[in-house]
């Protein structure tokens, strides 16, 4: 534990907060930038002080509890909060499920594509993010529950084949396959994570063929380069498939693209016009 280094830290990052960015008044008698120790403290849940003695470089060490209320109560970002453990000698407890909260850079990216369908997949493969032409391509992913919104789950417990089994993609088998190998991964990462129990429960007692998969152990996951939707409106699709990993979240940018000059180019392109509306149902 670098008891100096944390204290002068925790100081720091304390007189960078304004009060209203915390929901305090400002007052007029600071005599100090930013909070109060007494703030900081109450908002981490903890006394005054101990969190007096942490500034001053004479308390013990501070627990994972601490940590996390001082990280809160500071606004600190992934890399400050790593620094913070860091220093306090206490690893960063990991998650306990596969992060499902996406950034907003990543959300406005998917919307800088209009040109391509775009979603997010958590490390469970729940779609926790899409763009329009996602919808359009695939389903609307807003009207359905966080359940239903699995893709995994789709794969191997979704419509019967005479639906089209996945959107009706060209390699829905391979995709479950891979999906599954994926999500033994995943296990591995978040042991304890009741959905994704719960998941696997659910997988094992509903699909042979996943039952089969599971029980091979394998976790090597096949990228997919290109694949081929059937759709209902617009007939077939064929897309380029560009997996972009997000690590510090454990999700995956998916990105489809149409060659350019192609018959699916001008499919997708159509499909962005009309979204969701069916073309083939009459009015």
């Amino acid at each position: 534990m670098d008891k100096p280094e944390l204290a002068a830290f925790l100081r720091n990052r304390r007189e960078r907060i304004k009060p209203s960015d915390v929901g305090l008044p400002a007052g007029r008698r600071r005599r100090t930038p930013g909070l109060r120790r007494e703030e900081v403290a109450q908002l981490a849940y903890i006394s005054t002080e101990y969190y007096t003695r942490l500034e001053q470089a004479r308390a013990p060490h501070p627990s994972g509890e601490v940590l996390a209320g001082l990280a809160r109560a500071l606004r600190l970002g992934d890399a400050e909060r790593n620094y913070l453990h860091d220093l306090a000698g206490v690893p960063v407890a990991p998650p306990p499920g596969p992060p499902r909260q996406v950034r907003q850079s990543i959300l406005d990216l998917l919307e800088r594509l209009p040109n391509a369908a775009a979603i997010v997949l958590s490390a469970s493969y729940e779609v926790i993010a899409w763009n329009h032409l996602a919808t359009a391509l695939m389903e609307d992913f807003s009207v359905l529950s966080r359940r239903d919104r699995n893709l995994i789950r789709r794969a191997f417990l979704g419509p019967p084949p005479s639906s089209g089994r996945l959107y009706s993609v060209s390699d829905a088998g391979r995709f479950a396959r891979s999906s599954a190998n994926h999500l033994r991964a995943t296990t591995a990462r978040y042991p304890d994570d009741p959905e994704t129990q719960e998941l696997i429960a659910e997988l094992l007692a509903g699909s042979d063929e996943f039952a089969r998969l599971w029980e091979a152990h394998d976790v090597f996951a096949e990228p997919t380069l290109c694949k081929t939707f059937e759709h209902p409106v617009v007939g077939t699709v064929t897309v380029n498939c560009d997996a972009l990993a997000i690590p510090d979240r454990d999700q995956q940018v998916i990105i489809y693209t149409a060659t350019p000059g192609s018959p699916s180019e001008e499919a997708l392109r159509l499909l962005s016009v009309v979204g969701t509306q069916r073309l083939d149902v009459p009015g």
